[in-house]
């Protein structure tokens, strides 16, 4: 079972290259704000995992992305997450970034959690109970 959720933005005139299309890495930032909301909406507080005892941490492990149409100062954009699986140390989700019903960009994206010293870690059981349950 997987969960979908949303997170709404205003492209910002700071997310434009000088042509006024988004910049290519703002769209990965965009991602990056879902996942955390989603993360924050689940109870997870990230900053007190890191500056716990292990110093747990998610990091992206594996992203393909897909570029298809540009976004523009002032849009009202989309950022679509389906939250497919959760295993062990990682989880996986499809992210798009749409205006209205049009997709701008895709992304299919891999995130480990990981200890200070940069090692794989499972999901604390708590952590993973936040998260199954949305599953």
């Amino acid at each position: 079972m997987s969960v979908h959720t949303t997170y709404a933005l205003r492209v910002q005139y700071e997310d434009t290259d000088f042509s006024g299309y988004v910049y290519h890495t703002n769209y990965l930032k965009f991602c990056e704000r879902a996942r955390s909301d989603f993360t924050r909406q689940k109870g997870i507080d990230q900053s007190a995992n890191f500056s716990g005892p292990d110093g747990l941490a998610f990091v992206v492990r594996h992203m393909d992305c897909h570029f298809l149409r540009p976004a523009r100062f002032g849009d009202e954009l989309i950022v679509a997450t389906e939250f497919i699986e959760i295993t062990g140390a990682r989880f996986e989700a499809f992210q798009q970034v749409k205006l209205g019903e049009a997709v701008l960009f895709t992304a299919a994206v891999t995130v480990a959690l990981i200890d200070s010293k940069g090692r794989p870690r499972r999901c604390p059981p708590e952590m993973l109970k936040a998260f199954t349950q949305a599953f």
